[in-house]
Parts: C-alpha cells; structure tokens; sequence
C-alpha cells in the first residue's frame, strides 16, 4: 500500500495499492480503445435507474479478450497496465501471428512472459484451458459459465475460485462469495489469482477523489422529512424506528431480503449457497 504525508485533510488518511506490477510509461494501445459515454445512471429512455452516480474524469474503454480463442498459439506480456473501467490491472499480449490482445492480468505476470490458451496447458499464471484438465485444488479466474460464452465470474481485483473436484460432466468451484456452483467441464477458465489485490484496502481520502470516479454525494435517509424516506423524521439524530428493520426509499426491506429468483433456471447447479450478510 502507498500511505501519502499528511500535508492536508484530505491527505492525512488517504492510501492507494501499490502499482509495482504496472509497467512504466506504458501508453494505451490505440486500436483497442473505444470512446465511452458517460450516461450518468439513466437508462435509454433517460430515466434514472442508478443512483449517485454522475461527473467524472473522462475515460475511454479497453477491449478486453475474455474468450481468448486463439488456441495453440502462444503470446508474450509487453506492458502491464492501469484499466480505469475496471478493479484489476491489465495485460497487453503480443501473439505470434502479429495479434495484440488485452487480457486480464493475474497476480505473477510479469512483461516477457509467455501465455497460451488450449485444452490442455502448463499451470503457469495467465495460461488459460478447460476446466476438466485443471488439477483439484488449483485457482483460476475469468471462469465461462457456458463453453464459448467467454469468462463471466470471477473478474474484479484479488478475486481467485478454487476447484473442488470434477465429477461427470460437472466441476465442483468454490466462488469468492463462498457459493459452491458446478460448471461444465468443457468451460475454459486461467490459472491463478487477479492482481490488484490490495485494492480492497484503499482509503478515498477525500470526497473529491470519489467525485473523479463518477460518484455523487450520498445522502442519509435519517437525516431527511418522513415524506422524503422512510427513515425520515424524528427529534435530532433518531434511529429508524421501524418494527420490520432498514427499508429502501421506496418502502422495501433493505437487508436480508433474498432477490434471486426462487424458479431461476441455473439453480440446480448451485451446490452450497454464498453467505448473507449479518
């Protein structure tokens, strides 16, 4: 972790995680850039289905390579890079036939090495094959939930899956969330953890650093009228006050509620459901 000098309020407890993996002076490359616009929360129709969020630093995407296809053909790391769109760094990868790709970059890559995609793959970080040929015990990232569908879990900084066991058709992953799921074996998935992995442990510092990452204030649901939130109203600084526990500012319960699905299709997959918040 970087902890900055106190010089000012904002700075006093201000931390960022080390960015040691990143390659220095590295430069986005051009032909894998899009331009984003910012939609502030709204949906199409311009309605705001997202709250707090608005503002910030401009940015452009980074096409990402979460199917990486390019079977037997291996590659070489030219720059580890900051992505602004995501939690995780980046790597951009050189292929033999000229190709440069960005994937995303685990904990061990360093600039030099090679990676490669197949069915059947040595157990390096960034080599990326199917989940019926990776041993018991090993973890991986960017895991497919549908063979060819490309990686879906597991994406977000530090975050590595843990292979239980491959029975039949099925490999049993245990998921950061703690959820037990079976996926098919024939799902491609990389080897070894995300990098980053100190990002959990950053401290904004100060509400202007937030206002760059395109969040706006929050405001306390206590601290307005009854007719504004349920929480609202009261003599000075009161509880909730509600029987059935915290509620949304439309009149539903907040936590502890489950929203999955009760019918959901994919529900028979899951072996041991994830924890609830206590």
């Amino acid at each position: 972790m970087k902890i900055y000098k106190p010089t000012s309020p904002g700075r006093r407890n201000m931390t960022k995680a080390s960015d040691k993996q990143l390659t220095k002076k590295a430069k986005p490359f051009k032909k894998l850039l899009k331009t984003k616009k910012s939609r502030a929360g709204r949906s199409k129709e311009g309605t705001i289905t997202v709250r707090h969020r608005g503002g910030g630093h401009k940015k452009k995407y980074r096409v990402i390579d979460f199917k990486r296809q390019k079977f037997g053909i291996p590659g070489r790391v030219i720059s580890i890079e900051y992505d602004p769109n995501r939690t995780c760094f980046i790597a951009l990868i050189n292929y033999i036939d000229g190709e440069k790709r960005y994937i995303l970059a685990p904990q061990e890559l360093k600039v030099g090495n090679e990676i490669i995609t197949n069915e059947k793959t040595p157990l390096k970080p960034g080599n990326r094959m199917m989940l019926k040929n990776i041993p018991s015990g090993t973890f991986v990232y960017n895991i497919e939930l549908i063979p060819g569908h490309g990686g879906k879990i597991v994406r977000s900084a530090g975050n590595s899956a843990q292979i239980m066991s491959v029975e039949g058709n099925h490999a049993q992953i245990s998921l950061p969330s703690g959820e037990v799921r079976m996926i098919p074996i024939k799902s491609m998935a990389s080897i070894g953890a995300l990098s980053n992995q100190e990002h959990m442990f950053e401290n904004i510092g100060k509400a202007g650093r937030s206002r760059w990452k395109g969040k706006r204030p929050t405001v306390r649901g206590s601290a307005m009228n009854p007719v504004d939130h349920p929480h609202g109203g009261g003599e000075g600084r009161s509880g909730i006050s509600l029987r059935l526990g915290p509620k949304t500012p439309w009149g539903k319960q907040a936590y502890g509620v489950k929203t999955r699905r009760p019918k959901k299709y994919s529900n028979k997959f899951i072996i041991k459901r994830r924890k609830g918040k206590r």
